[in-house]
């Protein structure tokens, strides 16, 4: 690859631009859906738990093409890979939009997903190849930004447009900024010859095996519980699809010349332990920005644009921040930052844990700015300590996996709080009903209160329900805080930066 020029011209600030928008567009529509879905659900006929497969098809279909991103662009040339993904990007969304079952949204979600995650860790190739280093830090605080301020502003953009406009145009909106994206692709970044040959030299064991495998683990863990898992012939056949994946990644980490995605990275030390604490970002950052708008509007009778605009203050000091990354990558150690990125989003889940019939929005505020400020340190610091973990000409390939890995969290968090929401709102539903007795005082006065037995009893049963609902909500805000904290003691497996190296950009 050719060094970047002394100082970057017009077309290079146009193809950072460019990037920049792709994967901000990308990282929005993960959740864009999260505070429109009690609203998109009921007009495509789908239970909640159903729904909870509208954002986590996405971010399957995300985890499994980002590790092809550097691949597929080396085979096709970078710009014509991306104006191929933007296109589709495009057509998928409008299916989305057009969408009435089920099915169909999926189908539209799984395109988004697959031609969307391509245009993440291109950003990152775009910065490295047409900026110099010293101006890399400009555009690393730009990607900063799409990547931490995507998610968060998701349910607001989603939220807005449901309310005043359709649900629909939350889909729909990608097809103006797709036209500006393909011309500043097109301005931006020069054509560069394909080379299809490679296809011959493929990992295809591990193109299928990922596929396969992270697909069918996927259904497996959504549909288990309603199935009641192995008793199920689906859950026993996605069973089998998930191994028999894994089995053809292991073959391609075996036989392929160059594997699509290297897991060999995961025995560096360091880089082992970024992925990990990855993992448990990724479930709190996408667990909480789906459970918060479900929260607010089951519990809270919040609109579509109420909760959207609760998720969005995470972002507020996310985007004060990222104006002092380049300092802050060179002044603080990385396991300082990092120590007290996952506390503070530890201690922001367990500030959750207190929510009652009574909560609203309002009581998500300074949880919110606190987990703003906790991703900004663990995913910053995370991301440019994955690419440091390793020689540069890995750079790429551990960039990939990082971000699958962070995906990958937030499919198991989607995942499993569908099967935590139906475990556990039957248990504590039980065991209140066990507190009710009819000889209570209490009990015989709240029945008269309202008028008879007739009339109290669906009351009553509505108001169990939903104390039963919130408590729910509050053992998932533990688990994720929990889980947050037991992964802080693997800070002391990194090294430091350099203080004399400039920020990493992974070179695809």
């Amino acid at each position: 690859m050719e060094a970047p020029p002394v100082k970057a011209d017009l077309s290079a600030w146009l193809a950072v631009a460019a990037g920049t928008l792709g994967a901000l567009m990308a990282t929005l529509d993960i959740s864009i859906v999260n505070s429109a879905l009690p609203t998109i659900q009921g007009e495509i006929g789908a239970s909640g738990t159903e729904g909870t497969w509208v954002a986590t098809s996405y971010l399957v279909a995300e985890i499994v093409i980002i590790p092809l991103a550097a691949w597929l662009q080396r085979v096709l040339g970078l710009r014509t890979f991306l104006l191929i993904a933007a296109s589709l990007f495009t057509f998928f969304s409008m299916i989305c939009g057009w969408a009435d079952s089920l099915t169909m949204m999926i189908i539209g979600r799984v395109g988004q997903g697959f031609t969307g995650g391509a245009l993440i860790p291109t950003a990152q190739t775009i910065i490295a190849m047409r900026l110099p280093r010293e101006q890399q830090p400009i555009g690393i605080a730009a990607f900063g930004v799409t990547a931490v301020m995507g998610p968060v502003m998701g349910p607001l953009v989603g939220g807005w447009l449901t309310e005043n406009v359709s649900w629909h145009y939350a889909f729909f909106l990608n097809l103006p900024v797709c036209i500006a994206l393909l011309l500043l692709l097109i301005l931006g970044l020069p054509h560069e010859k394909s080379h299809l040959g490679e296809f011959a030299k493929a990992d295809w064991f591990g193109i299928v095996g990922l596929a396969l495998g992270l697909g069918g683990l996927t259904v497996l863990l959504e549909e288990g519980q309603r199935e009641q898992w192995f008793s199920s012939d689906l859950i026993r056949q996605m069973a089998l699809v998930s191994a028999f994946g894994f089995v053809c990644i292991g073959i391609g980490q075996k036989y392929a010349v160059r594997p699509v995605i290297q897991l060999k990275l995961l025995l560096d030390r360091q880089f082992g332990a970024v992925a990990v604490m990855g993992l448990v970002l990724g479930m709190v950052l996408y667990g909480t920005s789906y459970v918060i708008p479900q929260f607010l509007a089951s519990v809270a009778n919040y609109n579509a644009l109420q909760s959207g605009k609760i998720v969005l203050i995470s972002g507020v000091p996310s985007l004060f921040m990222m104006a002092i990354v380049p300092i802050l990558l060179k002044r603080i150690d990385v396991r300082v930052a990092v120590f007290f990125g996952l506390l503070i989003m530890g201690v922001s889940s367990l500030i959750d844990t207190g929510m009652t019939m009574g909560s609203d929005g309002g009581d998500f505020v300074d949880s919110q700015l606190m987990r703003g400020v906790g991703q900004i340190l663990g995913m910053l610091f995370l991301s440019q300590a994955c690419v440091r973990s390793v020689p540069r000409e890995l750079a790429g390939d551990a960039s990939g996996l990082f971000n699958s890995v962070r995906n990958l969290g937030g499919s198991i968090a989607l995942a499993g709080i569908a099967i935590i929401q139906d475990n556990r709102l039957w248990l504590h539903t039980r065991r209140l009903e066990e507190t009710l007795h009819a000889n209570s005082v209490l009990v015989q006065e709240k029945v008269r209160a309202l008028g008879g037995l007739v009339r109290a009893a669906p009351q009553l049963e509505a108001q169990l329900q939903l104390q039963a609902l919130v408590m729910t909500y509050n053992d998932i805000f533990r688990i994720m805080g929990y889980g947050t904290l037991i992964v802080l003691p693997l800070v002391l497996l990194l090294r430091p930066f350099s203080n004399e190296a400039a920020p990493d950009v992974p070179m695809h």
